[in-house]
């Protein structure tokens, strides 16, 4: 039995530039003052999904949210629904060989990646296509520089058993796991990802100097941090870090640090002593 194939979603006119700000033409009537504006060259995210609502979520709020209204990075979605094939616009199918599930279908997936295509470069290394799956390389904050230094990304969110592997193949797709663990998609994988990666962008954190000392940026846990109130349960901030002598208190964070790393990731501890040797 073969399948219709369905009518090819409308998509956006290219992007014009005025300056820094991109203005993209679309065939959608768009309420423009609820949209935020596009700077020219911004760190742009394509997601594939059939969660579009899921969007931008908590990436809406807080630092991502402000950085995003401001145009330092920009959000596109695709929603992956009106590519499916059939009357009833089918993304998936029965696994081949059987078993239970269902999984995203090559032909679909790929008419939304070569649409997600447009406008972007076909240079991995500057535009890298991720596929958000438990299989995939664990995330981790080396990853995160890395995409936050390119161009751009576009995020594949799975669902159901997983996607087509012929499509993985062909597009040479990077799996990216964030964990050993499985969720019901992609969704909130990719939130974490584009969360960790654009907190990098310049401009985005008030205080720059915040990526450079936090847990990951050299190979060790971040050391405890302490604030006011000075007694608090009948508990002190380390005397030394009310001393005001800075050089003390950068060897207490070091020593804190390696000590919470011993502990707490001992693998972490041992490349870090491999790193330093």
């Amino acid at each position: 039995m073969s399948d219709e194939t369905a009518p090819k979603p409308d998509v956006e006119a290219p992007s014009k530039s005025h300056g820094r700000i991109s203005i993209r033409a679309s065939l959608q009537p768009r309420d423009l003052m609820a949209e935020p504006m596009h700077v020219k060259s911004a760190w742009r995210v394509k997601i594939i999904t059939l969660m579009p609502d899921a969007f931008p979520g908590i990436l809406g709020q807080s630092l991502t949210g402000k950085a995003l209204d401001l145009g330092l990075w920009a959000l596109d979605i695709l929603n992956l629904r009106p590519y499916g094939v059939g009357k009833h616009l089918n993304v998936d199918d029965t696994p081949a060989g059987g078993g239970a599930g269902m999984v995203l279908r090559a032909d679909v997936l790929d008419a939304a990646l070569t649409d997600a295509a447009l406008g972007t470069p076909p240079d991995r290394l500057r535009w890298p296509l991720i596929y958000l799956s438990p299989r995939g390389k664990p995330f981790n904050q080396a990853m995160a520089r890395r995409f936050a230094a390119c161009d751009g990304l576009t995020l594949l969110c799975g669902r159901f058993e997983g996607v087509d592997q012929r499509l993985l193949d062909h597009y040479q797709i990077e799996e990216v796991s964030l964990g050993d663990f499985v969720m019901t998609g992609g969704e909130i994988a990719a939130m974490a990802l584009i969360d960790a990666s654009v907190r990098l962008l310049p401009k985005v954190l008030g205080n720059a100097e915040s990526t450079v000392e936090e847990s990951f940026s050299d190979g060790l846990l971040e050391h405890p941090h302490y604030t006011r109130p000075a007694l608090w349960n009948d508990l002190a901030i380390p005397e030394i870090l009310t001393s005001g002598n800075h050089g003390a208190i950068a060897k207490w964070r070091q020593a804190a640090s390696e000590d919470i790393t011993k502990i707490r990731r001992p693998d972490l501890w041992q490349a870090f002593l491999r790193k330093k040797s």
